[in-house]
């Protein structure tokens, strides 16, 4: 009985994970006008940006735990929970270009590797579901950190040029892991094609 009610929880995709990955997305509108309402990146009231950010960044690991300990991962949670991810990040980046407080070169560069990888998956979605990699993961969570930083009105805390190389230093690496990890899953779908 325990079995049939679990393979039952698996199978149904409006779930309380999926509905926290829904909220996430819907979620990302906002965390944009924040940032255009509050575009002084020194402003104590970009913090309302930062709280928003963060509240959606935490809510990732929600949605996966209580799906794993549940044991309703579904599909439609593999397929939307990065798609959650990249509005977030993609939205952030973008914004932040238009701001003038990220590189443009950094938000193309992650945005091609990100857009390609989900187009692939939509388009091999009927024939496999492709979960998020270890080297995706630690992609995702260095960006939502760079992001963060960025977002954030610390520079008017530590107007420094030490705390500048480490914004700086955050974006190169989050650059060079989602380059990283995009090779990963090109090399993945070719041994799988083979």
């Amino acid at each position: 009985m325990t079995n049939m009610l679990k393979a039952t929880a698996t199978s149904n995709p409006w779930n309380l994970p999926n509905a926290i990955t829904m909220a996430r997305i819907l979620a990302v509108p906002f965390f944009i006008w924040s940032l255009v309402a509050i575009s002084d990146n020194e402003s104590p009231m970009r913090w309302i940006s930062e709280l928003i950010f963060i509240v959606i960044m935490a809510s990732d690991g929600i949605d996966g735990a209580i799906a794993r300990k549940r044991g309703i991962v579904t599909d439609l949670g593999k397929l939307l929970d990065p798609i959650a991810d990249k509005a977030l990040l993609g939205g952030a980046l973008v914004t932040l270009s238009i701001l003038g407080e990220i590189p443009w070169w950094v938000t193309i560069v992650i945005l091609v590797r990100e857009l390609g990888i989900t187009v692939y998956r939509l388009i091999v979605v009927n024939q496999q579901v492709i979960a998020a990699s270890s080297g995706g993961k630690l992609k995702t969570i260095f960006q939502g950190v760079m992001v963060g930083f960025v977002v954030s009105p610390l520079t008017a805390w530590f107007p420094y040029e030490w705390y500048r190389i480490l914004e700086s230093s955050l974006v190169l690496i989050s650059v060079v892991l989602t380059v990283y990890s995009g090779l990963q899953y090109v090399v993945a779908a070719v041994r799988a094609r083979a």
